[in-house]
């Protein structure tokens, strides 16, 4: 096993366990601990835009006022989607539909991130796409695969009231597919502005948005699934 596998096997076995901590405490802790992660990430953005904005626009002599005015509105945008939606939205399913049903949804993201490392290395094969040279065909079969996982194990221990129904398999496949898309939009955004790693305060993985890129686009899409079913 390789020293940066070991790193993220690590990370990942933390971070779930901090994960299991935080949802199953008090309100306020889940509260409090969503709006650190959302303040983490915009700090993390911001980064990313200072940069994004340079490598795009220093070489044609842009005015230093207009790169300004589209850094605050990139800056305004993040923060209104991340504290307004995600953070709202993650707080009001984990309020109406239960702690264990948050920790089922999180989970699907995070078999869908393990299945497309996993099938990704062990298979390998074609590339998916130019925006994230590591992402591999196998690696998004084997995230639609390992989203399901998650319901199987909630079924065979009676968590929540789900049953294995087409239904069902279809939510955690749209979840996955939201959240691989998710993935791929931040990896878009970081191949502009040049940057492999948003932070690094997870070794093996980077920042808190390498980690979250697809969850903070599942959650509030789940929400509203949710509405529809």
């Amino acid at each position: 096993m390789s020293q940066n596998l070991l790193k993220r096997l690590i990370t990942s076995i933390v971070l779930l366990s901090l994960l299991i901590f935080i949802n199953f405490s008090h309100q306020y802790i889940f509260i409090l601990s969503i709006l650190s992660i959302g303040l983490i990430i915009c700090l993390e953005a911001n980064k990313i835009f200072s940069r994004l904005l340079i490598n795009k626009y220093s070489k044609k002599k842009t005015p230093v006022n207009q790169l300004n005015v589209k850094f605050i509105v990139l800056n305004i945008i993040t923060f209104f989607y991340i504290f307004f939606i995600f953070c709202n939205l993650s707080y009001e399913i984990y309020r109406s539909e239960g702690q264990i049903f948050f920790l089922y949804l999180i989970s699907i993201c995070f078999f869908t991130d393990i299945g497309g490392y996993a099938f990704g290395k062990i298979i390998g094969g074609r590339k998916l796409s130019k925006i994230s040279p590591n992402k591999t065909i196998s690696g998004t079969v084997g995230s639609f695969i390992l989203s399901i996982i998650p319901l199987i194990i909630v079924l065979n221990f009676n968590y929540i009231d789900l049953e294995f129904s087409v239904l069902n398999i279809i939510f955690c496949l749209l979840i996955s597919l939201t959240s691989q898309l998710g993935d791929l939009f931040i990896s878009y955004i970081k191949r502009k502005a040049k940057i492999k790693d948003t932070g690094n305060l997870l070794p093996g993985h980077g920042g808190i948005l390498d980690r979250v890129d697809g969850i903070i686009f599942a959650v509030p899409f789940s929400y509203f699934l949710l509405r529809l079913i």
